[in-house]
């Protein structure tokens, strides 16, 4: 039991790098006619070939769901709504890279806008769980050393759903790509902080306990 809540840490920090570097890849793509700036993600991925970027989302949310069970392992001091906003999250970001769609000459069909939907859901989830446990992660002296980060990206996550907001309603999805793609880098890296301050509190300290009862 113990060396299984030690594993999800890793598999959570692992599938975030894996993710962070799958997507800088896939917004590399060779065609000049996909510009990550003007095109939603979901229409990115939809557009691309090779799933790259279907690749990265699916990481994504694997990792997210191993630090949900392992935050929970853990007891961490993050809430009950603040989980299951991070269930959503995770979900959304799996659904949306097996959901299938087509995108044509500017108009999506019905599949795509649910591919749209479901990542804007999972997009919005992650800013209003930060928000939630800032001050739980603050009255914890293990995971004070957090709160602070977590309290800054849900706050930028905030501002990149005002941002999507904007662009998808008054601002005739001008530079959309880009609003989305600030919000989504606001949630990993509030993913990747909590998963690695789980995996020093899991390891290290772990490790530590281990070896002064071996010395003791």
């Amino acid at each position: 039991m113990l060396a299984l809540k030690r594993i999800w840490p890793l598999i959570a920090c692992a599938g975030i790098a894996v993710a962070v570097v799958a997507m800088i890849v896939g917004q590399l793509a060779p065609d000049p006619s996909l510009n990550p700036l003007d095109l939603t993600i979901g229409e990115y991925a939809l557009l691309e070939r090779g799933g790259v970027t279907e690749f990265s989302m699916v990481s994504l949310g694997v990792a997210s769901f191993a630090l949900v069970v392992g935050l929970r392992a853990a007891r961490a001091p993050v809430g009950t709504a603040a989980e299951r906003l991070m269930l959503v999250w995770s979900a959304a970001l799996t659904a949306g890279a097996v959901v299938p769609g087509t995108v044509a000459a500017g108009t999506s069909g019905l599949a795509a806008q649910a591919h749209h939907y479901v990542l804007i859901a999972g997009f919005l989830a992650m800013p209003v769980a930060g928000a939630l446990m800032v001050t739980r992660l603050g009255a914890d002296e293990r995971w004070r050393g957090v709160a602070r980060p977590v309290e800054w990206l849900a706050l930028a996550g905030g501002f990149g759903v005002l941002a999507v907001t904007y662009v998808t309603l008054p601002g005739d999805r001008v530079l959309i790509g880009l609003a989305e793609r600030v919000l989504l880098g606001a949630g990993i890296a509030l993913v990747a902080v909590l998963a690695v301050r789980l995996a020093q509190l899991t390891w290290v300290r772990e490790t530590g306990r281990a070896s002064r009862a071996v010395l003791g």
